[in-house]
């Protein structure tokens, strides 16, 4: 397996390359993860000068069989921001080595133990039906993707699409630490429904669960939603 580096909206000299092999040791990172397929390396660079203490960026992203482990950081210079995400790669892929030995067999927790087990667990309504939102046949509503805003709108940026594999709260908190994200959204093995576990304060996760009511009349809002805050 090599590792592929490459540059976005810059250069990068061969020098870097080098520095890139000799810091992220391929035979360090296959006694943590053996079944690694490839190790991508991206560097940008932001132009503007109000940013010159993080106008350089290095992201890694780790394939394997597991799930994708991403590690990025920003500073003043590549060499910098590369020592910086390879520090956050190592602490991660430590994380995913101990749990897969240390934890093994360990009892994952089901979507009704969620509420002893997480503090601040977010929930919807008492009814667990969605809040109906206000009309105005005044204001134009046009389509933005799979999106009707009314007015001038949210702009939509990108829009994705995933495929899931069902999994436990425990595994997609696992999963959302091992990307470094705030959230992960993900369908719960238990209910079959779609949720999200989010970051709160310090150490403590929130989690939000959709649940599918067939007897929602055509009145009430058709997408159910929570907010990530509380």
């Amino acid at each position: 397996m090599d590792i592929v580096v490459k540059g976005r909206k810059t250069e990068v000299p061969e020098r870097f390359r080098k520095h890139v092999a000799e810091k992220l040791k391929l035979d360090k990172i296959q006694k943590l993860d053996a079944k690694v397929i490839s190790l991508d390396v991206e560097v940008s660079k932001e132009p503007n000068p109000r940013q010159a203490d993080r106008c350089d960026r290095v992201e890694i992203t780790l394939r394997s069989r597991g799930p994708v482990i991403r590690a990025e950081a920003a500073a003043s210079d590549p060499y910098a921001a590369l020592d910086l995400a390879a520090e956050k790669l190592d602490a991660r892929l430590r994380k995913q080595h101990d749990k897969r030995y240390t934890r093994r067999g360990a009892r994952r927790l089901t979507a009704a133990e969620v509420a002893d087990h997480v503090p601040g667990v977010a929930t919807l309504d008492g009814n667990g039906l969605p809040v109906p939102a206000e009309e105005s046949d005044s204001v134009p509503t046009k389509k933005i993707g799979s999106l009707e805003v009314q007015g001038e709108g949210p702009l939509v940026v990108r829009e994705k699409t995933h495929v899931a594999s069902p999994m436990t709260l425990d595994q997609a908190l696992y999963e959302m630490e091992l990307v470094g994200h705030d959230f992960y959204l993900f369908v719960d093995s238990e209910t079959k429904e779609p949720s999200v576990v989010y970051r709160r304060h310090a150490y403590d996760y929130g989690v939000i669960h959709l649940r599918t009511d067939t007897m929602v009349t055509r009145s009430h809002t058709p997408e159910a939603g929570g907010t990530l805050g509380g």
